[in-house]
């Protein structure tokens, strides 16, 4: 099926959902769309070990009607099959490959020795065709996480699957019924092919681009001084303000645990249940903005810790992110909507008293396009690098610390004064954003969740100050999909960020690029400090919002090598990668 052809099949469902008419539909779709729920992993209980057997496998699967050879599946299914712990016991998981490359599972969010963390080149060596390795831990946590290959490009293929560890001291949130919905994203083309298309071109998937019309609409908004202003600074950034995915829905199909929304996934509950839904955003590149009309959704958990229940309308859920949420349906049937950020497309799966109900789809929201406030930098982006990649003048002023002195990339020195290639652009003034819900939300009037309201119950057991700081400035050349910290790829990098075995420190991450970026610590939480002192919320993942400063605090209690990287898949292999030396 050509590109072509895949669009106007994706358009003609989107219409239908949106007319009501896939009810109609649905009854005659084959069974394998129907299929709510993934098969449970075969297990056994030893002693006080539970033991799991997964095999990975490439597969021939319908996804969204079409069928495809290319998924990586373990178990033979996509996702992969929820995966229940339980804390206070010990996980043994027997893997076996059974494709012709290297592949791995990395746990993401559990806190386990690193040589069991599973990412290949740094706390492991990965598990050769044909071979088995045997991941052995104790489960020291409980909540909701996910898994996923640290090879390759696999993520993007299907190897990811949902993981749910249930307390050993019994659940404080209690529900009748309990869900998993798994975000994904999915192509049918080759991973390696989408990158080479983001190298060749700024904007490759993005058919949304501004025009004539829309300048002169700025114009009459704006001024005709201001309109030209803002075309001149994004011309200078070469970008467009519509770039907020590198990669769309027309090239992704988006699925609900695996299930595009012709497919209707089902979650079933009686009329009066209270149900917990576990949110978890496996995407490769996509970020989601979740909501399920007419129904109130109560934050429970974020990243599998709990926080003090937030009401809410809807929420924005990063790349890498969890979220529980508590809804408490009345009616037959309700709609779970998941817009892409940048509303080139959605997926939505179905609440329902039984089978066969649907609720009506919402429309999309309007196009989104980033202005000046909305990154946070307003007329502070600037000194751009000339064509040829030399600098301009690269200071960043009036930045201020909590300290004199502070760690840039490990290395000790009075800010980050400069950056590396990798550098396209600086923010003069990076602010605190975590009071709002991000770009897209601007015109919306109900409640959107935002990191600001996110509150841990008492807080964390380690009360001590940070004796460091540690700044990290998130970098990239959109032009040349370069995405780098401090301006150094990866593969630039002298050595690891160090630190020391059990000290409290202070993570800074000043985002100067125009995108949002998920950054993961394995290993070790990250407590965000979001101005509600000792009961920061922890986190595994944290979204950086464009020209934003953020800060956490972290305990290194975690001896060995851990990786640090931003989860959208394509920048982590284009350079945002890091490693974290504990010793």
């Amino acid at each position: 099926m050509t590109q072509q052809h895949k669009q106007q099949r994706r358009h003609l469902l989107q219409a239908l959902a949106s007319a009501g008419l896939l009810s109609t539909v649905y009854p005659l779709m084959p069974a394998l769309a129907k299929e709510a729920r993934p098969r449970l992993v075969p297990g056994q209980a030893v002693g006080n070990s539970d033991i799991f057997d997964f095999t990975i496998a490439t597969s021939r699967l319908e996804i969204d009607q079409q069928l495809t050879s290319q998924a990586i599946t373990i178990n033979g299914t996509l996702p992969a099959p929820l995966l229940k712990l339980k804390e206070g016991r010990e996980a043994v998981l027997r893997v076996h490959n059974s494709l012709d490359v290297d592949t791995s599972i990395h746990w993401h969010g559990l806190l386990l020795p690193y040589q069991m963390d599973g990412v290949p080149g740094i706390s492991f060596a990965g598990i050769k065709p044909g071979q088995t390795f045997e991941y052995r831990f104790p489960v020291v946590q409980n909540g909701t996480y996910w898994y996923h290959s640290h090879s390759g490009m696999q993520e993007q293929l299907g190897h990811y699957g949902p993981l749910v560890i249930e307390p050993e001291a019994g659940d404080r949130i209690s529900a009748d019924q309990d869900h998993v919905i798994l975000l994904s994203d999915w192509t049918f083309d080759d991973p390696a092919q989408v990158m080479r298309n983001l190298k060749v071109a700024e904007g490759y998937y993005n058919y949304d681009q501004r025009t004539v019309v829309d300048f002169f609409n700025d114009v009459e908004t704006l001024g005709w001084q201001a309109a030209w202003q803002k075309s001149a600074m994004w011309g200078q950034m070469r970008m467009s303000p519509r770039d907020i995915l590198d990669v769309t829905g027309s090239e992704y199909t988006y699925l609900i645990n695996g299930k595009a929304s012709s497919a209707n996934w089902t979650g079933l509950y009686k009329p009066g249940d209270k149900v917990r839904l576990r949110f978890i955003n496996a995407s490769a590149m996509t970020f989601f903005d979740v909501k399920i009309p007419g129904l109130a959704m109560t934050v429970v958990a974020a990243d599998g810790q709990p926080v003090q229940p937030v009401k809410t309308d809807e929420f924005r859920i990063g790349v890498a992110e969890t979220y529980d949420v508590i809804v408490e349906p009345t009616a037959q049937a309700y709609t779970v909507f998941a817009q892409s950020q940048d509303r080139s497309g959605f997926v939505s799966a179905t609440l329902a008293s039984r089978f066969g109900l649907t609720a009506p789809v919402p429309p999309m929201y309007p196009r989104v396009e980033r202005g000046m406030e909305a990154m946070g930098a307003g007329h502070a982006m600037h000194d751009m690098m000339s064509s040829d990649g030399s600098h301009n003048d690269m200071m960043h002023k009036g930045h201020h610390h909590n300290e004199a002195m502070t760690e840039k990339g490990g290395t000790l020195s009075h800010g980050p004064d400069n950056h590396g290639p990798g550098a396209a652009m600086v923010v003069d003034k990076p602010s605190f954003r975590l009071d709002e819900p991000g770009v897209g939300f601007e015109h919306v009037s109900h409640r959107v969740l935002t990191y600001s309201q996110l509150k841990s119950h008492a807080g964390w057991p380690d009360k001590r100050a940070p004796a460091r700081e540690i700044e990290l400035h998130l970098t990239g050349n959109m032009e040349r999909y370069m995405w780098s910290f401090d301006g150094e790829k990866f593969s630039e990098v002298d050595g690891p960020i160090r630190f020391y075995k059990d000290e409290r420190l202070r993570l800074i991450l000043v985002n100067d690029t125009m995108m949002d970026h998920p950054i993961h610590l394995h290993g070790m939480w990250m407590e965000l400090e979001n101005g509600h002192g000792d009961l920061r919320p922890r986190k595994h993942t944290i979204i950086v919002k464009p020209g934003e400063r953020v800060s956490a605090l972290i305990t290194a209690d975690a001896f060995g090598d851990w990786a640090f990287h931003c989860h959208l898949m394509y920048h982590m292999k284009a350079g945002m990668f890091r490693v974290v030396s504990v010793a």
